[in-house]
């Protein structure tokens, strides 16, 4: 059990609060200030207990950066240890020696090929960076004509402009086309609403197909392709089909643009291994990780290149090759310490090693509720899942924006003790790498009961 609570201010003080000052992400705050909300104090393992006492399963791993859970001694013993030290210092012109200890542990785990680390705070900035490195990259070996990215269609990398510009969800995205540079859209292969039929193999190479017509006729304008290898995650956990992403790696070889992979979600073991890369023996150009690289503790970031990228950025003072990006808290060692922790304990507790007989439990308990009446698709890579409500598993048509049914859904399960959060249609469950197998069951439970009990009361029940 989570220990007791230490909130000096009532619930009803601390959300008049909340209500009066905040402004939260991905929030209508008409519905924020008008519902009853829930404020965390405390976590422990896999729960999250809020100010009223009531403990919630975190079946989100706290929006998927949570790996070996809440209040993990070793993780926090090394905060500890670097806060007696230093907090904070600039790494312009400095380094510390926890970035020094995580660079070098960095390029151990990741794919082949990747030599140089570049410190940031999120997912965002991480392929902000990416991005500028290769538009760079390119001036700067002269072929200064190729400065657009080809994304998929739903792709998600972020929230700042760049990020956005490579983003492809109408939802989050399209009030700020004025802001945005243009790109390539290739169409996501997305099985469960491609046009020509759900076929993995099918869906592979008709979406390669469309990405080598754009590279073919494009080639000498496009700088990077970017996607998010194996399962594109705010899109609505959209899975690849098993060969896809090596087809874009030998697509970006074969038409000489470099290859920019986002893990900010996949990685750091969310697929089953520590990046979704490994699984088809694919390595980027570029790679962008953040989230699970401290475990869920604190915000770092990083953008990783091979040597050939680095080098294009070396020269003379004078010649201003610098790469001129940077942030207050770039490297930060309090961040950097909890990452380095993290990584021990990835392998201390062999925490890859013994995934795989949860993600088997995931997968079954998934199964059972792919008979569920309004349940059209159920999409899940690792500890990676989705599950698409619709209203009508025939003609798979979906529910209503303003039904807001996938919300519906997680209030539901709420009330069971688990905490989840939609997108959209779709019910994501992505519990952290620590969850007990027992616990993982009630999560499950939690969503299979709550599903129907929600959807089976029709239009009438939309909340007003």
């Amino acid at each position: 059990m989570l220990a007791g609570t230490m909130t000096t201010y009532s619930y009803e003080r601390l959300a008049e609060l909340d209500k009066k000052f905040i402004w939260h992400p991905f929030t209508q705050m008409k519905d924020w200030v008008r519902d009853g909300i829930t404020i965390v104090e405390e976590g422990e393992g896999c729960l999250i207990r809020d100010v009223k006492g009531r403990e919630f399963i975190d079946g989100v791993s706290s929006l998927w950066c949570n790996v070996h859970g809440h209040r993990r001694k070793e993780i926090d013993d090394a905060i500890r240890s670097q806060l007696a030290k230093i907090a904070h210092s600039t790494f312009l012109g400095l380094s510390n020696v926890p970035a020094i200890l995580l660079a070098e542990k960095l390029i151990q785990i990741v794919p082949a090929g990747l030599r140089r680390v570049f410190y940031s705070d999120s997912g965002s900035e991480a392929v902000e960076i990416a991005l500028k490195m290769a538009y760079q990259f390119w001036a700067q070996t002269g072929k200064p004509g190729k400065k657009k990215f080809l994304k998929l269609e739903n792709a998600y990398h972020g929230d700042t402009i760049g990020s956005v510009s490579v983003g492809g969800i109408s939802l989050f995205h399209e009030l700020y086309k004025p802001l945005l540079f243009d790109t390539f859209g290739s169409p996501s292969p997305y099985r469960y609403r491609w046009p020509t039929g759900s076929d993995p193999e099918r869906v592979r190479e008709e979406s390669l197909r469309e990405m080598e017509k754009i590279l073919r006729k494009h080639a000498d304008e496009i700088a990077g392709v970017i996607i998010e290898p194996l399962m594109q995650g705010a899109a609505g956990m959209i899975d690849q089909p098993k060969g896809f992403v090596r087809g874009v790696s030998e697509l970006a070889k074969r038409y000489h643009t470099l290859l920019i992979f986002d893990e900010v979600a996949t990685g750091f073991g969310r697929t089953g291994r520590m990046f979704a890369s490994e699984h088809e023996g694919v390595s980027p150009d570029i790679l962008t990780v953040a989230k699970g690289i401290t475990g869920g503790y604190l915000p770092l970031a990083a953008t990783i290149t091979t040597e050939e990228v680095y080098e294009a950025f070396l020269g003379e003072y004078a010649e201003c090759k610098t790469f001129f990006h940077g942030h207050t808290y770039t490297a930060n060692p309090l961040a950097c310490g909890a990452a380095l922790a993290n990584l021990e304990i990835f392998e201390r507790d062999q925490t890859l090693e013994k995934l795989g007989a949860k993600i088997a439990r995931l997968e079954a308990g998934l199964r059972r509720m792919s008979g569920l009446e309004h349940v059209g698709d159920i999409r899940q890579v690792g500890f990676m899942a989705g599950i698409e409500l619709v209203r009508d598993r025939n003609t798979k048509e979906p529910y209503a924006l303003g039904e807001r049914m996938g919300f519906r859904v997680t209030e539901r399960a709420r009330e069971k003790g688990v905490w989840i959060r939609p997108l959209g249609n779709v019910i994501v469950l992505m519990p952290p790498l620590a969850i007990p197998e027992a616990m993982l069951d009630r999560l499950l439970s939690a969503v299979e009961e709550s599903i129907p009990e929600v959807t089976s009361a029709g239009r009438e029940a939309v909340l007003k």
